[in-house]
């Protein structure tokens, strides 16, 4: 597992381990500037003509170290500090001192020339303004000049809590950044500023900061592999869960399809589908291991015995928002068992009806998972896409503590958060899959998961990775234009037999 943090929570681990362990900010400093040198050795970056930004915090101070160091190896780094040197830290004034101690210059501006690489230490994570004035033309003219870019901790000018781009930033192509990866350098935009991110460790003690349950995470493939519901010899249909899929209106059967298919090719024992009438025929053509029911009208009586029948229920693809869904959301919620998924349209109607919420037993034993996408995550928290992007981190947590459910957040890094359990970051999937179909799919994985016993976070968690590795699957096998939904149901047997592969190896 690793951790990602923001700039609060790194900034409390360094100072703890400056007040606590003893270690002195310039000692950290030094640790980090070799750790960037050794980093730009080994990738084999051309230090021949360097040119280092410096600002006034201790990112400037760990860029005049760096210069600092090049200078012994007999270089001779331009190094440029366009800041107030009444606002320098003090650590950052002693690394000046030392540097021009050793015949090194500073220059007040950044002087265009022919540098091999141009090294950004001008920020660091610290930043949450946005930047304007004289900086937004430095990181301008450090983006337009030749050379590889280089950033310090984190590229100037992303933020370090959400990856936002905070009026312009530089694009690096390699970013070292110290003890934990932070949050920005793995959401976009910030993933794509940062170019190759090497993590190095310089001593910050994080043990203080590790144990709080909310910090975000990525997983490896070792902690997802113990994720897969165990296949037992002794078993049957039964033993694999009954879900009941409430999926599609009239010309919608793909959604339910897709819902369906999904679940069955993630393990689940029986897949029951109820559905408008006019679906039932092409829908018994496309999967006839499925169970289909069908509606003319909402039925209370019918939907109250396939809910008893079911072990978990995945509601809302291509399900509609009339009046008939409406009173199958309320219902379902309301005297459904076992966890519930819900999607689309049945978070569309959600979003109207929030006291649907405050009636269901699955909601009281946190047993609600909604994947909604960003547009209609914006209209569950009432905020416009634009201001959900700048705090997600901050609007899902509020969210799924005051409603006790799980989220899945679908955007180019989906994530998942379940209060008490973390923020999970999931970083597999590409752009080939943003196709009609790929939502459903990916609700149909986690609802299998979930009538096999995963708990919602954990089904959510690998229903997200293994979605993503389909598509990535897909991706290599069709290119990055013609992945369909149909693909990632092709691909998901795959992403699954190569984990369950690993777990035999093991």
């Amino acid at each position: 597992m690793q951790y990602l943090v923001d700039g609060l929570q790194m900034k409390k681990a360094d100072q703890y381990t400056i007040e606590k362990v003893g270690i002195p900010s310039l000692e950290l400093m030094e640790r980090a500037a070799a750790s960037c040198v050794r980093v730009m050795e080994e990738e084999g970056l051309d230090l021949s003509k360097p040119c280092i930004v410096c600002g006034s915090g201790n990112n400037g101070g760990d860029g005049f170290a760096i210069a600092r160091l090049l200078w012994r190896k007999e270089l001779r780094p331009v190094v440029c500090f366009p800041g107030n040197m009444a606002h320098c830290t003090e650590e950052t004034t002693q690394q000046m001192e030392w540097f021009t101690k050793i015949g090194g210059e500073i220059c007040n501006e950044f002087k265009a020339g022919e540098y091999s690489i141009i090294i950004d230490a001008v920020f660091g994570v610290g930043l949450s303004r946005k930047i304007e004035g004289k900086y937004l033309t430095l990181l301008t003219q450090m983006n337009e000049a030749k050379g590889v870019k280089f950033a310090v901790d984190m590229p100037s000018g992303i933020s370090a809590d959400t990856g936002r781009v905070l009026g312009t930033a530089f694009r690096a192509d390699v970013t070292v950044t110290f003890q934990l990866e932070k949050l920005g350098l793995v959401l976009y935009p910030g993933k794509e500023y940062a170019g190759k991110v090497r993590i190095e460790d310089i001593g910050i003690h994080t043990e203080a900061l590790l144990k709080d349950s909310s910090l975000a995470y990525c997983c490896d493939e070792t902690d997802l592999r113990r994720l897969l519901p165990m296949r037992k010899a002794d078993s049957h249909k039964g033993t694999y869960g009954k879900l009941l899929v409430i999926a599609g209106s009239k010309g919608m059967s793909g959604a339910a399809f897709f819902n369906a298919k999904a679940a069955y090719l993630s393990g689940a024992g029986l897949v029951r589908i109820y559905t408008p009438k006019e679906n039932r025929e092409i829908l018994q053509q496309l999967l006839p291991e499925a169970i289909i029911n069908d509606y003319t009208e909402y039925e209370e009586e019918d939907l109250l015995n396939l809910l008893s029948w079911a072990d978990g229920v995945c509601i809302g693809s291509g399900l509609g928002t009339g009046k008939t869904a409406c009173k199958l959301l309320k219902t379902t919620l309301e005297r459904g068992k076992g966890p519930c998924l819900i999607d689309a349209d049945g978070l569309n109607l959600l979003a109207e009806h929030e006291e649907y919420l405050d009636l269901s037993e699955a909601a009281k034993e946190r047993q609600i998972v909604l994947t909604p996408h960003m547009k209609e995550m914006s209209r569950l928290v009432n905020q416009k896409v634009d201001e959900l992007k700048t705090n997600r981190i901050n609007l899902l947590r509020s969210y799924t503590k005051s409603r006790g459910c799980t989220c899945v957040l679908k955007d180019s890094r989906t994530v998942v958060a379940t209060p008490g359990e973390g923020f999970y970051v999931n970083q597999s999937g590409n752009p080939s899959m943003a196709k009609a179909g790929s939502g459903d799919v990916l609700s149909g994985i986690i609802a299998g998961l979930l009538v096999q016993g995963l708990g919602c976070h954990k089904a959510a968690v690998l229903g997200v990775y293994l979605h993503g590795r389909a598509g990535d699957y897909a991706k290599a096998a069709k290119g990055s234009y013609s992945v369909m939904a149909q693909d990632l149901l092709l691909y998901l047997s795959e992403a699954f037999k190569r984990l369950e592969a690993e777990n035999e190896e093991l």
